[in-house]
């Protein structure tokens, strides 16, 4: 039999695929591009038709050897990079050097790693997808010509290391302009009233809000108007006027896309979107499960699609009718619209129903299982019927006002029943309530005409609120609901942005520094329409066009470049040398008495003597937590690691010495009156205990922790039996 070389991008996911193919194939790793632009020169050709000048990246050359050799002992090659356009765009770089005719059938590709689906590609291998090496050159190219010509412009009118980007640029825009608009609000005041009402004197209260006055929808802006208006309550007759019963449905949402999967893991787990995408890459190209070895647990997860081929939702209604039974199996199997989608590959799901999260939970780390739980509860719960709650609305009248009390209860968990809690709702995480419904509240059954019982009136003041701050998860929504860039690049390009100092994370929320401003306002005064939203939607488009063949890339490109270089012309004359601005601290240099400096460093801000070069002092930026140092009474700041970990100090160190990897709280223990810490257990939970070990209330707390430890244990070494167990009885 003829031996065959495969070519993919990873090592993991070479040993993954070789075990399926057999002893007749050979399957190698290509470490991603081996050819590129390169980066010590534009490599674009502006006068002949944009062309791009390929090189062998540095480094690569042994790689590129190897591959040769391999590729001349073959009997045939097959390319089977990743089934996207940068994948289309590796396979044909690849041709290029291991001299393989495009025409030729050589590459192969699949969306999940598995035996069936990697046998089932090698037989049905294909000519290299032209259009969408196009696609993918276009979009290289553009942002070659935006980068390399905005970047240095930047450099010579602010400072060096700044960069501009299509779409970088405009998610700091998106940011920035969030900040103005916080900046601009104006809180208006604002006042509800609640009232606690019974059935009978003797029963539970529930509430009921203010919600019309004399049928028109209640104002009440000031606490003048809220105390006269409870006082006319007081007075009131409370009678129910309806009472509406009625039956609803929350259907379950479609399984993920690269996009959704980003934005859940954010708000569900606290992961960046870089993080996501590593784990989910692990999770598609293989991880040693046990003695089935290196398997692929999700399919891919670059995808803007939430289509489910038929064969997996047919193991998912087995799964749930065997699972939960016929009552939660919908009629026909549930399909979800993709809004824009270009549908080149199905939704991230599980390659396999087989591996639960608990059938794999000892064979993964903690991030692993928990991003797989995601995806895996996802999936199911989409395949499944919808929930069905009982919902109960009473309208109340007393007087010329209106009251309204609103209540659900779950009357048929249906897809709700496919999540298991494990991976919840952290304290820690910043959430988003899934749905109004979620939280279910019993109300008395009352008929019409009755009479109710004041019980109390609760007036509150609140003010409106500025719209939120960029989180990971609400900058990934906006991206895509404006179709800026793709679900690739959205982990990128939130990466660059901080890296830059544009924007910095506080508090898992996006906050512009000034240098951000800075460099927006420039570009939007010589570049608003690489700024524009609409037009960086637009060329996404168009790249979308190109990748179908719709398009030419030369006619994308050349529509693009004319007008950019006259800005670019005009920017370069215009533009002076910009200063940044200079915030001055209070704290003096030792050195030479100056007041420091802040500056943005590569891990940061930190403080630098105004007097550079003469002086070189710096110092750190330290963040004080309000807590007396036990040792010396100074105070305990937050410091840094040179892996930039987190942990607690002495302002006076060196000095003093103390330290702790727990943040110290404010409050005191109850019991010794020493501070508090955030204490970080083993299974991932943040608790508030004593500092102080020889206290009777930490030495419960770390006995709860022994006691959860060893159950934890008990139930990973049952789980380890299960799998040999299960095989033994399918053997027999």
């Amino acid at each position: 039999m003829s031996k065959a070389l495969v070519v993919v991008e990873s090592p993991a996911k070479a040993k993954t695929i070789e075990k399926f193919l057999g002893k007749n194939y050979t399957v190698k790793a290509s470490m991603g591009h081996l050819r590129d632009l390169p980066k010590s020169q534009f490599g674009v050709n502006l006068e002949n038709g944009f062309e791009p000048k390929y090189i062998n990246i540095r480094g690569k050359g042994d790689l590129i050897k190897s591959l040769k050799g391999a590729a001349k002992n073959a009997d045939i090659v097959y390319l089977a990079t990743d089934p996207d356009r940068e994948g289309e765009a590796i396979a044909w770089h690849l041709a290029h050097i291991l001299n393989i005719p495009e025409q030729t059938t050589c590459r192969i590709e699949f969306n999940e790693i598995t035996k069936t689906a990697i046998q089932q590609a090698v037989k049905n291998p294909r000519p290299i997808n032209l259009p969408r090496v196009y696609a993918q050159q276009a979009r290289r190219i553009l942002d070659r010509i935006v980068g390399y010509k905005l970047s240095p412009l930047l450099w010579r009118k602010v400072r060096k290391g700044l960069s501009a980007g299509r779409v970088q640029s405009v998610a700091v825009r998106l940011i920035c302009d969030r900040e103005k608009e916080i900046q601009a609000f104006t809180p208006e005041e604002y006042w509800t009233i609640i009232a606690k009402l019974k059935e009978k004197t003797n029963s539970k209260a529930f509430d009921a809000e203010l919600v019309a006055i004399d049928g028109q929808k209640s104002a009440i802006n000031s606490e003048l108007q809220a105390q006269s208006i409870v006082s006319e309550l007081i007075q009131a007759e409370y009678i129910v006027s309806d009472v509406k019963k009625r039956e609803r449905k929350r259907n379950p949402q479609p399984p993920f896309t690269t996009s959704s999967l980003q934005q859940e893991a954010a708000r569900k787990l606290g992961f960046t979107s870089r993080k996501t995408m590593i784990i989910a890459q692990q999770l598609y190209e293989g991880l040693t499960i046990g003695r089935m070895g290196q398997v692929g647990l999700i399919t891919y997860m670059r995808t803007d699609s939430t289509r489910v081929a038929e064969i997996a939702q047919q193991e998912a209604r087995n799964y749930v009718e065997k699972k939960f039974g016929l009552n939660y199996l919908p009629a026909k199997a549930p399909t979800y619209a993709n809004k824009k989608s270009q549908d080149a590959h199905e939704a991230v799901r599980p390659t396999t129903l087989e591996l639960t999260p608990d059938a794999v939970g000892t064979s993964l780390n903690k991030d692993q299982l928990k991003l797989y739980t995601l995806v895996w509860e996802r999936f199911i719960a989409s395949q499944m019927t919808p929930a069905i709650y009982d919902t109960l609305t009473i309208e109340i009248t007393a007087g010329r006002y209106k009251l309204r009390s609103t209540g659900s209860q779950i009357k048929f968990p249906g897809f709700l029943a496919a999540f298991s809690g494990a991976i919840g709702k952290s304290k820690e995480v910043e959430q988003t309530a899934d749905s109004d419904l979620d939280k279910e509240t019993t109300l008395p059954a009352l008929l019409a005409g009755q009479v109710l019982k004041l019980n109390k009136l609760d007036p509150k003041q609140h003010f409106t609120e500025p719209p939120p701050r960029y989180t990971e998860a609400s900058l990934v929504k906006v991206l895509e609901e404006k179709g800026i860039g793709r679900p690739s690049t959205y982990a990128p390009t939130i990466e660059t942005i901080v890296d830059r100092g544009y924007v910095e994370r506080i508090e898992k929320k996006f906050h512009p520094t000034e240098l951000g401003f800075l460099v927006l306002d420039l570009l939007k005064q010589y570049f608003n329409k690489i700024l524009d939203v609409e037009f960086t939607a637009g060329m996404e488009d168009k790249l979308d066009d190109i990748a179908e063949g719709d398009v030419s890339w030369l006619t994308v490109l050349e529509e693009f470049y004319a007008p950019f270089a006259q800005d670019l012309s005009l920017a370069e004359e215009a533009i002076g040398h910009v200063e940044l601005p200079v915030e001055v601290s209070d704290v003096p240099c030792e050195n030479c008495g100056q007041m420091m400096v802040v500056k943005q460093g590569r891990y940061g801000n930190f403080l630098a003597c105004p007097g550079f070069p003469a002086c070189r002092n710096t110092k750190p930026i330290l963040k004080d937590t309000g807590v007396k140092c036990p040792k010396c009474g100074g105070s305990i700041v937050e410091r840094h690691t040179k892996r930039r970990r987190v942990f607690y100090g002495c302002e006076k160190y060196p000095e003093c010495d103390f330290n702790t990897w727990d943040m110290p709280l404010k409050e005191n223990c109850q019991v010794c009156g020493a501070y508090m810490i955030r204490h970080k257990f083993k299974n991932g939970g943040f608790s508030s205990i004593c500092s102080n070990e020889n206290c009777s209330s930490r030495q419960a707390a770390d006995s709860a922790e022994t006691a959860a430890n060893v159950e934890e244990k008990e139930v990973q070494a049952k789980a380890k039996k299960k799998p040999a167990a299960n095989r033994r009885k399918n053997n027999g």
